[in-house]
């Protein structure tokens, strides 16, 4: 069963929330009844990406609007969550696809499953790496010591990252390392 995507919220260089998106919601909005200028960004941990939500009404108002419970689905291949996108490809891409067996939708699950399947552990560093350049592009961009502390990440040189970066707010820090599963 996949991980449920966890959101952080800052206030300037303050961490106000993090956890999954209902808890995250709740608790900015509490923030927000407190310090109603603040000025908020909201990432997804897993992509690093800023996102935005609607954070007008009431706290029950906001969940309800940006973290519905899951609608009940009927019978088939929704249930198992299938989705349907635009795929570009070469003809003779699309002429080796119609010949696998079991049709062109099996054949490119297939692939994508075994390509999944290759250093899943690489993968995860890789994606945690990107997650945490946007956080910190996004949070630290204009600091002291970015340039070479982006250097440091994408050289895997976690020692020196943590050097780099010892004298930024420390919420943005904890999160950081977070992010790359370092701890604090």
């Amino acid at each position: 069963m996949p991980q449920e995507r966890t959101y952080t919220a800052f206030a300037g260089d303050r961490m106000v929330a993090s956890g999954g998106l209902a808890a995250m919601l709740r608790a900015t909005k509490h923030y927000l009844e407190d310090e109603p200028d603040a000025g908020l960004l909201i990432f997804d941990d897993q992509s690093g990406q800023q996102v935005e939500f609607d954070l007008r009404g009431s706290v029950e108002e906001v969940v309800a609007r940006e973290a519905p419970a899951p609608a009940p689905q009927g019978p088939g291949r929704p249930r198992l969550g299938v989705v349907s996108r635009e795929v570009s490809l070469l003809p003779r891409q699309w002429e080796w696809l119609e010949q696998q067996p079991n049709g062109i939708s099996a054949a490119l699950r297939r692939i994508v499953d075994e390509a999944s399947k290759r250093d899943p552990d690489a993968q995860r560093a890789r994606r945690a790496r990107d997650a945490a350049s946007r956080f910190m592009t996004a949070m630290a961009g204009n600091r002291r010591g970015y340039e070479e502390a982006s250097r440091a990440l994408f050289a895997g040189d976690y020692e020196r990252l943590r050097a780099l970066t010892r004298r930024w707010p420390v919420d943005i820090r904890k999160h950081l390392r977070k992010t790359l599963g370092l701890g604090s």
